[in-house]
């Protein structure tokens, strides 16, 4: 079903949603911007997140090229009564996703993918890798033991970056300069997205697609895109 042509609310109104939806302005003030009830604002906003996840979802099959990898967590602080030093997760009740970034060296396009994980072992992150990454690619992490034996399934071309001994840039075999600034960027972004939803479980996976779907694309660029999305959205997935 297209949504924007069975829509209840006048064309107008409905673009001036998606441009809203696009700007991330939130739906109680879009709703007072635009004179519009906040649950109707909700709906539109909540089926424009459940359609950009199901196209994320079916956009990244294989991922090859040049491509940083990196694990972060999301949620809740320490847990009451851990003293330890905090490290990847550890004593916290914090949500872990691994993510994979792809920068188009000629395009100047990136692509990020994101995956909720049970934890950041090594034969949890290698599923995902092997299922996402080409072994064509050249694969850049840290220093974490997640990434330890990368080589011997087949990527030849692993890089790390040990932040442990204050080393954040390497050269690669061809002389440049490699990192995993962009998937920290990354990270950095979508925390500061999520903060404004005050943490919420409920839409975590929503939002956290919806951050891939947004990084490094202008506000024209969104709204084109998503309409476009909503075009072939079928509405009865909202129910």
């Amino acid at each position: 079903m297209n949504v924007i042509k069975y829509s209840k609310l006048s064309n107008s109104n409905l673009k001036q949603i998606i441009k809203h939806f696009c700007i991330d302005i939130d739906a109680t003030k879009t709703a007072k911007l635009l004179n519009l009830n906040r649950h109707t604002i909700n709906k539109y906003y909540l089926l424009f997140r459940k359609a950009i996840y199901l196209f994320r979802l079916l956009e990244l099959n294989s991922i090859i090229g040049d491509v940083e990898l990196d694990e972060s967590y999301f949620g809740a602080r320490r847990i009451r009564g851990f003293h330890g030093k905090l490290k990847r997760g550890r004593g916290t009740n914090k949500q872990p996703v691994f993510g994979i970034f792809k920068r188009d060296s000629v395009f100047g396009k990136e692509t990020v993918y994101t995956e909720i994980v049970p934890d950041c072992k090594k034969k949890t992150l290698q599923a995902v890798i092997k299922g996402k990454v080409d072994l064509a690619s050249t694969i850049t992490t840290d220093g974490w033991r997640g990434y330890d034996g990368l080589v011997d399934v087949g990527y030849n071309k692993h890089f790390r970056c040990n932040h442990s001994k204050n080393e954040f840039a390497i050269k690669g075999s061809d002389g440049a300069t490699i990192t995993v600034n962009g998937i920290e960027s990354f990270w950095s972004f979508t925390k500061r997205r999520l903060a404004k939803f005050n943490g919420s479980k409920k839409y975590f996976e929503l939002h956290l697609k919806e951050s891939e779907w947004r990084w490094a694309k202008t506000t024209d660029q969104l709204i084109d895109s998503l309409t476009k999305i909503l075009k072939g959205y079928d509405n009865n997935f909202l129910a």
